[in-house]
């Protein structure tokens, strides 16, 4: 099996001590959408870890629910009013905190989207993410491959996080269907494509409950669906229990996103047969390194090469591989997940 390599992840480590020793004296902000989902945490730790590695004193805020664009908007106007040299964001609503956040850039404030770019994606400095899209390809390549002849006649369910398709569920949604071999509508967003193996689209708010709903509201529409694409693994977990439920957790390929310690676990116990996972931990950390060395030096971070976002890398995890996806095994996995 081959090992999936997190290339561009490693670029900003390099960076000399000297240039990352100044951080005395330099504050920064971590602005996440929540300060409960396990993904954040995982940011907060790495953040916090890295700034007091090199010296940087860091403020770290939360909006009170996924979607409180108000909260973080106070949370900026705080860093302006506070000095920050940086503020690592993961927006709520991406088009919505893009004002505020031009006022901290013209404050001479670095400004990085970590995990959801903003809209549009250079109203941000720069953005540290999952290649979501491919991250859907992983695992959309993946099933077909999974299902071999069988994929020309299979019945897909897909479980988004909910009807008003912010960035990264499109990404990883349109990813899935491009993996799979499916053609795209408008890639911009989900729910317009006229390929008759796809049962439908529903949503999940990306937790358990949302997916046992949305996945049985899909099985009223057609029970026989055999393929089921969901947002992240609490959506997952979800879905397998409708699935459960009826006597068909057996014969249903579920796959997702996040990595998350309970999705890598599902994946090692058959709820979840492949996961696309990402590295918030990384993410967060990198930011806080490239917030030292833009107030040491003035540069700002650089994209990956071929991309206008910074790569922070993902990995496939399952202990079935197949030809020609690179994939990372179960214990590979749970080794770098996190919550």
């Amino acid at each position: 099996m081959k090992k999936l390599l997190l290339s561009s992840a490693v670029a900003l480590a390099s960076m000399s001590g000297a240039a990352l020793a100044g951080g005395h004296g330099v504050s920064a902000c971590l602005i996440t959408k929540t300060d409960t989902n396990p993904f954040f945490v995982k940011m907060r730790e790495g953040a916090a870890a890295k700034a007091e590695e090199l010296g940087v004193e860091l403020n770290t805020y939360a909006g009170k629910i996924d979607g409180d664009n108000e909260t973080q908007v106070a949370a900026i106007e705080t860093c302006i009013a506070n000095g920050a040299k940086g503020i690592l964001l993961t927006p709520s609503d991406p088009a919505a905190i893009a004002p505020v956040v031009e006022q901290a850039r013209d404050q001479g404030i670095l400004v990085i989207a970590l995990d959801t770019p903003l809209d549009p994606i250079d109203a941000a400095d720069m953005t540290f993410a999952t290649d979501n899209y491919k991250a859907g390809q992983l695992i959309g390549q993946w099933a077909r491959a999974q299902l071999g002849d069988a994929a020309s006649e299979a019945k897909i369910g897909l479980l988004n996080i909910n009807i008003s398709q912010p960035t990264v569920g499109v990404l990883r949604n349109q990813g899935f269907l491009e993996g799979f071999g499916i053609d795209l509508g408008d890639p911009n967003k989900w729910g317009d494509e006229t390929d008759p193996r796809i049962v439908g689209h529903d949503v999940s708010d990306g937790a358990a409950d949302g997916g046992r709903k949305g996945m049985e509201n899909l099985l009223a529409s057609d029970p026989g669906i055999n393929v089921v694409y969901t947002i992240n693994e609490p959506a997952a977990a979800g879905a397998y229990e409708a699935l459960k439920a009826l006597g068909r957790e057996d014969d249903v390929l579920i796959v997702s996103v996040d990595g998350g310690c309970p999705g890598v676990a599902n994946v090692r116990d058959g709820v979840i047969g492949a996961t696309s996972q990402q590295y918030p931990l990384l993410m967060a950390s990198l930011g806080i390194e490239a917030i030292a060395k833009f107030a040491e030096t003035g540069e700002k971070p650089a994209p990956t090469e071929g991309k206008n976002f910074y790569d922070t890398g993902v990995g496939l995890v399952t202990d079935q591989p197949v030809d020609g996806v690179e994939s990372i095994s179960v214990e590979e996995g749970l080794a770098r997940c996190w919550g």
